[in-house]
């Protein structure tokens, strides 16, 4: 504003300035001359026409700017203020011309009727739109940045603010006020350049403006009033003024909103964060420039005398530390105004200070944290994992998606998650750092996706909250992930956890969901319910198939105890490889026999794609599907292996090559011109690239899956049959056998369905089995009919049958017992092997549940409580075959420990239970499963399908009993109990834990440590514990391989398919359907049993022998799959125990001694002929044996484990067994009045003495008062 003081050498000035007296000459031969004026000297060059006198001109600039500032506003009020009293008198003029036509009618009414001449135009309806307002909209859309002209604009205009900004601190290092040439200062011209063109921004701001009053006090008109003005003076006055050009700087406020024009500020934080920023050097600069003017011109006041030199950033220096108020006093303002501009900018600046700066650190440092983008690297893949994200779950998911046994896991893990994790999660993700980073971000949000690169990604898995007390809402929240995940990448494969069955539905509701192309929803309600209905077929068997898809690894122990049998199988995990071309042509149990003898692999299932039309190529997973199945190139095979190398085996077997090698760790990948048309890709565990599971052609081979021979006799001739020509069926044609099934088309041929079944079941008027022929039907029955009262239940004989506890109440969540029943219902049963299901608790609860349960049979009620043993007497559940302990009621509580309360008491108050001998002689043949065809007694007169289960007892060991069905003619062996009462330990069970610590409570006996992992403990590993967590690792052996969910969910639910699923979903209940030979087709699956060794046809290998050759004779003879033993506990010991636990052994060895008290798991064939009438078909188990032997030299098995055993013990152990054959032979005895049909079914007996008691038939019930459960078999 004002020249330099008396003294005063200003910092970086070109020309110099001097103190002088009055008296002192001025040289006229000086380049410089300087002029005094009261003592302020103004330096100028001869060259510029400058004022010689000195005189300053500052005022001229700020003239300027303050003219037109308040000149323009005086318009601008001037004119409101014309148009206010314009306004008002037109308003005045309309109203007195109102009143005229009020007070004279007549006048009106003349003038309406008087016609309008040629030359009056009718008033215009609309007025056209004027020039002016087409030229504001222009100027409007100019600079609003809605189109591209606009947006290049208001960039424009900032970056020249900028640049005008530059120039300034440029001028600044120069006197406050100096003599400037325009035409040679290159600096002067570029600000006069600058500044046109703001005026002419200027121009377009006030025309497109609405109102001008509030457009002229805008900051950055002001801005433009106090920096354009003195740009044109300085150019008229030769002169330069640094001013007020430090206004610039506020520009820099709109600096968030320029980079939102140009779409790179998307996120809310980060436009915050540079609004933020923006502001405070906006303010800081600013402020800055005005101490710069004032500290180097001094006070007016005081003549200008108390200058002081300060540079520019000398300035915002103490600008810092006065906001900061720190204040360090080497810096400080001298004048008058600089000090009283301290004073109040001090409290703007320090709130400034103490506000913005925490709030710009804090969005700063989280966003480096985790924020941004991740970067893809080539070669490698990555998933996206979101939805729960915590300690718990995503250690457990690491845990199994990363262990060793998987191989080398080239896929990096990239979470999504909106909440930052916690110093323990952090923790976790930098122990795994080189293969997982974490992302804050919403998958609800596209901006999110873009960042995790979800388009590219390979897969996105979405976990969800096991413990959530609003299940339905958790599955609410991932259907909506998943629709968001879809809508902005519809190809994208989901994996996804949902807990409630029923919100299943919703997934197909999006159209891009495609299960086809790999999409899957794990419902754990489904799977939990499914593994426990299992384990009440066959107990134990939740346990090991929890282990099959969870990535365990071996511990060894050396020691002679259960944990290591145990554990031994723990370290065992379901793969998938491709098979050998050497499999070409060979039946399905010539494969599992090599594959288990030769290369030590469990081959349960294989993938089959059918070549029917109504199929629709679709592929099918066909577990143990008997010798009729021929294996094609290319066939998929599921194994049960301890490796994923091992499992490779199946892939490099080559019979040319490895047909002598004994030791299966040599059988690698030969140069055999075998393999060389194989050319597809194997992994052990990967999915094909297009999603399917088929390799590509290969050579004159254009089709995988498996080849059906057209005819059984074509089977007979390869592969001699065990059966007798001599056995035919009533109508001439061969009966199907174990080794002589029909062809996949036969089973839709209603002519080649065995025996009377087809008569039976193709009444078309009677529907026995739901639409999809999966499942046992009934017509819906109101809840009223199958509630017992105690009193009833008591007086009704329930034995062989399943118990539910379930806790619930009105406001409890289902719990989706549907899939409970379903599997207990499967239609691979026959009407007389289904289990009776009583539940017990809350009647409030279980209405709820009944709309999905009311066309199922034999399901009945007991209005009570689990924890009442007056309750669990009447159901008399020491005679039931399980008992299932649910509850409803378990993530309504905070306290983990306390979420299994209910499950635990009840547990152990049936645990603690006696109960007298009521029923006094029971009648029973063996322990376990016996195999249709094989009688104990005589094996040349036993009937073939001459067994039937029947409900099971509560013996010492606690085994179903099997019992054989009355012959005439024949008595059956009475059995009695030598124990007074009975424990409720002996009892079966299977309880539902949440927590997995609790499981440390159900065994009083065992020594557990609390903090063992749930695989680990006993109840566990004995079956008798179940926790949802275990389902945790299907996420990841889904991802591998999403054939796994198919095969797990196939095993376990019964049959479910998702047409079922979408029958579901239409309407949330099975619909019954007429037989028809599709659906009937649908019963002939395997199914899981247990297999009994004490008694039986397998009896001589249950005494010391080999658990391979139980694998060969069973699958030979039976085409039973055998894999895995559910052993006593004590058993290694040699010695008699009292204690009935047993646990689960996976896949043992060749060579793995059997014991009398062991049951086999097997996957068994349907049996078409156990539910018709009973015909004499005699099956030898000699020729069984020797037809094995001729099968065995087909295979080209090494019979080296067999020589190896001494022929003197097998010798001893067949006369053994002879003897005691003979001896229950001379024991038995036939009732001659129990009718062919006969069911064995439930009855009512009344305390009796025991001699009574053997003369009572099981199977006559003594009163017929109360029918059992209220179910009729012939309603079905």
């Amino acid at each position: 504003m004002l020249a330099e003081a008396d003294g005063t050498v200003p910092h970086g000035s070109d020309s110099s300035m001097r103190t002088s007296n009055i008296n002192n000459n001025i040289n006229p031969d000086s380049s410089i001359l300087i002029s005094r004026m009261a003592d302020v000297v103004i330096p100028y060059s001869s060259e510029v026409p400058c004022d010689n006198n000195g005189q300053r001109m500052w005022w001229a600039f700020l003239a300027s700017s303050m003219v037109t500032f308040f000149g323009g506003l005086f318009i601008i009020l001037l004119w409101r203020t014309l148009k206010y009293l314009w306004t008002v008198c037109c308003h005045c003029n309309i109203k007195h011309k109102e009143a005229q036509k009020v007070n004279n009618p007549a006048n009106n009414q003349a003038a309406d009727r008087a016609p309008k001449g040629p030359d009056e135009k009718e008033e215009a309806p609309a007025n056209e739109v004027g020039w002016m307002t087409s030229v504001k909209d222009w100027a409007g859309v100019m600079i609003s940045a809605q189109t591209l002209t606009g947006r290049v604009l208001v960039v424009l205009v900032f970056a020249l603010s900028i640049g005008a900004l530059g120039i300034y601190f440029i001028d600044s290092s120069d006197p406050i006020e100096s003599c400037q040439n325009f035409y040679k200062d290159f600096t002067l011209q570029i600000d006069m350049a600058f500044n046109v063109f703001f005026l002419l921004y200027f121009g377009l701001r006030f025309i497109a403006a609405n109102d001008k009053l509030w457009f002229w006090l805008e900051v950055n008109s002001v801005v433009d009033f106090f920096t354009v003005p003195p740009v044109f003076v300085s150019v008229y006055l030769n002169r330069s003024w640094l001013g007020l050009r430090f206004l610039r700087a506020l520009r820099l406020i709109q600096f968030s909103e320029i980079l939102q024009f140009l779409n790179i500020l998307k996120t809310s934080n980060s436009i915050k964060l540079v609004n933020l920023c923006s502001i405070f050097i906006s303010t800081w600069l600013t402020a800055a420039g005005f101490i710069h003017l004032v500290e180097n011109s001094g006070d007016p006041w005081e003549n200008f005398q108390n200058s002081q030199s300060l540079s520019y950033w000398e300035c915002v220096y103490l600008l810092m530390v006065t906001m900061s108020t720190v204040g360090y006093g080497d810096v400080y303002a001298r004048t008058t105004l600089g000090r009283l501009f301290m004073v109040f900018f001090i409290l703007g600046g320090l709130a400034m200070f103490a506000s913005y700066v925490p709030e710009i650190i804090e969005l700063i440092g989280n966003r480096k944290k985790y924020g941004g983008s991740y970067s893809a690297v080539n070669g490698r893949k990555h998933i996206v994992v979101c939805g729960h994200i915590t300690l718990e779950s995503v250690s457990n998911f690491l845990k199994d998606f990363l262990h060793k046994d998987r191989d080398d896991v080239n896929v990096e893990i990239v979470f999504l998650h909106n909440i930052s994790p916690n110093l323990e999660l952090e923790a976790l993700f930098k122990r795994h750092f080189t293969q997982v980073e974490f992302y804050q971000g919403s998958v609800l949000n596209p901006h999110d996706l873009a960042r995790v690169k979800i388009e590219s990604a390979d897969a996105c898995l979405i976990l969800a909250n096991k413990y959530c007390a609003d299940p339905d809402a958790e599955d609410a929240s991932n259907i909506m992930r998943v629709i968001s995940i879809k809508n902005y990448h519809p190809k994208i494969r989901i994996i996804t956890q949902m807990l409630q069955y029923h919100n299943k539905a919703h997934l197909l509701n999006i159209p891009s969901w495609n299960w086809k192309e790999g999409d899957d929803a794990i419902c754990l309600a489904e799977l939990k319910a499914g593994f426990i209905a299992q384990s009440c077929l066959a107990q134990g068997l939740s346990t090991m198939l929890a282990n099959l898809f969870s990535m365990r690894s071996f511990i060894e122990i050396e020691e002679d105890t259960w944990q290591k049998y145990y554990l031994e199988g723990v370290a065992n995990e379901m793969y998938t490889e491709y098979l050998s071309s050497a499999f070409v042509g060979l039946s399905f149990p010539m494969v599992c026999e090599l594959c288990y003898v030769k290369l030590k692999l469990l081959l349960i299932a294989i993938e089959f794609k059918s070549e029917q039309r109504e199929s629709r190529s679709r592929k099918r997973i066909l577990i143990n599907p008997g010798n009729h199945v021929k294996l094609q190139e290319g066939t998929l095979g599921f194994f049960i292996a301890s490796d994923a190398k091992e499992v490779k085996r199946a892939f490099f077997y080559c019979k040319a090559c490895h047909d002598d090698i004994t030791d299966p760790k040599r059988i690698k990948k030969c140069g055999c011109k075998r393999l060389i048309y194989s050319k597809y890709k194997y992994n052990g565990f990967v999915r094909s690239p297009d999603g399917a599971t088929t390799p590509g052609n290969s050579g004159s081979h254009k089709e995988a899956g498996v080849r059906f021979k057209a005819d059984c006799n074509i089977v007979e001739d390869e592969h001699p049959s065990t059966l007798s020509p001599k056995k035919k069926q009533r109508n001439g044609g061969m009966r199907n056998s174990p080794n002589c099934s029909p062809k996949m088309m036969s089973r839709h041929d209603p002519l080649l369905i065995p025996g009377n079944e087809q008569i039976e079941n193709m009444d078309m008027n009677v529907k026995r089995y739901d639409s999809t022929g999966m499942f046992h039907w009934c017509p819906s029955k109101d809840i009223e009919k199958v509630i017992l009262t105690r009193s009833e239940a008591s007086m009704t004989v329930l034995s062989g049958h399943v118990v539910v506890c379930i806790f619930g109440d009105v406001t409890s969540a289902l719990v989706g017992l549907r899939n409970l029943v379903m599997p207990l219902r499967a239609s691979n049963f026959h009407y007389h092997e289904l289990k009776p299901i009583v539940f017990v608790g809350s009647l409030d609860y279980l209405r709820r549940e009944w709309e999905t349960l009311h066309n199922f049979p034999k399901v009945s009620i007991l209005p009570g409580t689990p924890l009442s043993r007056a309750d669990l007497r009447a159901v008399n559940i020491n005679l039931c075959d399980m008992c299932v302990i649910l509850s409803a009621n378990q993530n309504n509580i905070e306290d983990a420990s306390l979420q299994d309360k209910e499950c635990i008491l009840a547990t152990l108050n049936i645990k603690s239970m006696q109960f007298d001998d009521s029923i006094g002689v029971l009648q029973a043949n063996s322990q376990g499963f016996t195999p249709p065809g094989m009688d104990r007694s005589s094996p040349d007169s036993s009937p073939v399908h001459g067994f039937v289960r029947q409900a099971s007892v509560t013996t010492g060991s606690n085994i179903p009993i099997i019992t054989e069905l009355a012959k005439p003619g024949k008595l059956l062996p009475l059995v009695s109990l030598s124990q007074e009462k009975k424990s409720g330990t002996s009892i079966q069970m299977i309880t539902e834990l949440v927590n997995d610590s609790n499981v440390q409570f159900l065994d009083q006996d065992d020594d557990d440590d609390p903090d063992t992992e749930l695989y680990l403990t006993q109840p566990f590993a004995c079956g008798t514990a179940f926790a949802v967590s275990v389902l945790d690792s299907l996420m990841s052996a889904t991802y591998f391989n999403d054939n796994i969910l198919t095969l797990i969910r196939t095993l376990v639910t019964g049959g479910a398919t998702p047409e079922l699923e979408g029958l579901l979903a239409e309407e949330n209940a099975l619909r019954g359907g007429y037989s028809t030979p599709q659906t009937l087709a649908n019963r002939d699956r395997c199914r899981v049993a247990q297999l009994a060794l004490y008694d039986g046809p397998f009896a001589d290998l249950g005494d010391g022998g080999c658990y391979g050759d139980l694998f060969c004779k069973a699958l030979k003879t039976y085409n039973m799959l055998c894999f895995g033993i559910y052993r006593l506990r004590d058993a290694h010991l040699g010695a008699p125990s009292q204690c009935t636990k047993r646990y689960v052994i996976t896949n043992p060895p060749y060579e793995f001694e059997l014991v009398p008290t062991d049951l086999i798991f097997c996957l068994m064939q349907f049996d078409h002929n156990a539910g018709q009438s009973r015909t004499s078909l005699s099956h030898s188990s000699h020729s069984s044996h020797s037809s094995s032997k001729k099968s065995s030299s087909v295979h080209s098995i090494p019979p080296s484990n067999r020589q190896n055993r001494s022929s003197k013990t097998r010798e001893s152990r067949e006369k053994q067994n002879a003897t005691r054959m003979n001896r229950m032979g001379q024991e038995k005895k036939w009732f001659t009045d129990e009718p062919e049909n006969a069911y064995p079914r439930n009855i009512q007996i009344k305390p009796m003495s025991t001699h009574m008691a053997n003369q009572v038939n099981q199977y006559k019930s003594t009163s017929s008062l109360i029918p059992p459960i209220r179910e009729v078999e012939d309603e079905c």
